[in-house]
């Protein structure tokens, strides 16, 4: 059994949870980050070690040792095509990296909505990007994990709640299954456990599906304070994309959730890895 982890973006919204699982249930966690003081604070018994993806002589020091690697990367919302990306470009030194060094295992946070790419017609170079690291990582002779989540309810309170206001883009057509990061994190602590030699693939949802629309609704009625929805149309998103940077961003991620026709697919991961137990009233509930 694997037990020596290096985790790659512990800091994150979705890497501090799944680190700190990991730690809890006696993993030897190892966290690479570019800012270590800020992994230290996160972590301030955990072991931290400067590396940055983009710089393969960091990535080859800080990985010896190591037994698997845990990538937890996301695209930041300035960032262009042209622009050298951690998932990109830094996918592919941790692959060489762990091949030198004989990692046994890379595990990968990957997504669902991606999956929505030439879907009506829509082409976004972000997920052609994480759909081309999946494939990087397949390629890459290593035995691998890869997490494919649906929408995380942390994403409510960075992107959705606004002060007093919900802050919709118009068009919601399809239910996303919400999952909570605590429920995740559980996931990819027991897919470690379980893993093997053998190459694993996990579908990441929740108890419930529900638009963004009937996601306001629970929302609302659970917040602590009153809240009103409020929408923007996704033309004028679309427009002011054009001349700004994080919002074509916004524009692209709105897009895909709402319409992407996402199904339950998490039979397998909920039997291996076990059932997720937070519901989104609650987890509203909580903040």
């Amino acid at each position: 059994m694997i037990k020596k982890i290096a985790v790659i973006g512990a800091t994150g919204m979705l890497g501090k949870p799944v680190t700190q699982q990991l730690i809890d249930d006696g993993f030897d966690i190892t966290i690479l980050a570019r800012n270590t003081t800020k992994a230290k604070e996160a972590f301030p018994t955990g072991q931290v070690l400067e590396a940055d993806v983009l710089d393969p002589i960091s990535l080859l020091k800080s990985l010896e040792g190591q037994e698997a690697v845990y990538i937890s990367l996301s695209p930041n919302r300035n960032a262009r095509k042209s622009d050298r990306m951690p998932e990109r470009e830094g996918i592919l030194n941790i692959i060489d990296a762990a091949k030198h060094l004989g990692i046994k295992r890379i595990a990968l946070l990957s997504s669902l909505v991606q999956n929505y790419q030439g879907m009506n017609g829509f082409n976004w170079w972000i997920f052609a990007m994480k759909l081309e690291a999946v494939v990087a990582i397949k390629k890459s002779g290593i035995p691998y994990s890869i997490f494919y989540p649906s929408t995380f309810m942390e994403s409510i309170p960075r992107d959705i709640i606004r002060g007093n206001k919900i802050m919709l883009i118009s068009g919601s057509v399809a239910p996303m299954w919400f999952i909570a990061a605590s429920d995740y994190a559980k996931q990819v602590s027991k897919a470690f456990s379980i893993a093997g030699n053998n190459n694993q693939e996990y579908p990441i949802q929740g108890l419930e599906a529900f638009d963004w629309e009937q996601a306001a609704s629970i929302i609302a009625k659970n917040y602590k304070k009153p809240l009103r929805v409020m929408r923007a149309p996704s033309g004028m998103l679309k427009f002011l994309g054009n001349f700004i940077q994080p919002i074509n961003y916004a524009y692209h991620i709105c897009e895909a959730l709402n319409k992407y026709p996402e199904k339950f697919e998490s039979e397998k991961t909920w039997k291996e890895l076990g059932m997720p137990s937070i519901q989104l009233a609650d987890f509203i509930k909580s903040l």
